[in-house]
């Protein structure tokens, strides 16, 4: 299985400005290049056969080297696509390089447990992040089921999610127009959301409809998978438990 990492920003993103770097991705995390982290979960996982890296390199190189490197595309979207492009196998794992807290367990725990489905996109409880991390800032969407930040793994089928594509751009372009972004995900479905009924089974229901695809949220207890680095509070979070992990 290929995995593609989404090293791409830009360099006025407010942590990549503070240490001179063209993304934030490439800023240091005890030394190193946070992606690097990324990286290295990623290539510790034995289902993992090839990386394909997007984004800028650092002039040293990055340690484990991607077997493939492809340029920033602009934005996220662009970015994924050019990484689907490379990419050789049927399935795909996709990780976001802002991330230095994944690990090799919770990757496994996403291959080992996804359901069937053209995109299953893990999702954390709060409980379980504020149980690692007390305090630790996080966007959390209120459902019935209970109380999710979104994770920074997704694993695709590469082909039928490349169907979805269209709707993809579409939903991008709409971003910064509410009232039509909000037809098109449907009122319905943001009042639900709004009043707290909104259902993870109602949210991929939606996700079909609108992608023409199977599309499948899986809850995981891996509080890593839901944590990114924005800023550098949170890196100190991170160099934090990395500290007292190994006895510092």
């Amino acid at each position: 299985m290929d995995a593609i990492v989404l090293a791409g920003g830009s360099p006025e993103d407010p942590l990549a400005a503070r240490y001179g770097v063209p993304s934030k991705t490439l800023a240091p995390v005890r030394g190193r290049p946070m992606v690097e982290f990324t990286l290295e979960a990623l290539k510790a996982t034995p289902e993992v056969d090839r990386i394909v890296y997007v984004g800028p390199v650092p002039a040293q190189g990055l340690v484990p080297a991607p077997d493939a490197v492809l340029p920033d595309q602009g934005s996220l979207l662009a970015n994924l696509e050019s990484g689907l492009a490379e990419a050789r196998s049927a399935r795909v794992i996709v990780a976001s390089g802002d991330n230095p807290f994944i690990t090799l367990e919770a990757v496994r725990d996403l291959l080992e447990r996804a359901p069937e489905a053209a995109l299953v996109y893990p999702i954390v409880p709060k409980a379980a992040v504020e149980a690692r991390w007390p305090g630790m800032r996080r966007t959390y969407a209120r459902l019935r089921d209970g109380v999710f930040t979104g994770g920074n793994l997704i694993l695709l089928d590469k082909a039928l999610f490349e169907r979805a594509l269209p709707m993809a751009r579409k939903i991008v372009a709409l971003r910064k127009k509410p009232l039509a972004l909000a037809g098109t995900v449907g009122w319905g479905v943001l009042l639900k959301l709004l009043l707290g009924r909104l259902t993870i089974a109602d949210v991929e229901r939606r996700a079909e409809q609108l992608f023409g695809m199977p599309m499948r949220a899986l809850v995981t207890n891996h509080a890593e998978v839901g944590v990114d680095a924005d800023s550098e509070e949170d890196i100190r979070w991170f160099e934090g438990e990395d500290a007292r992990a190994n006895g510092s």
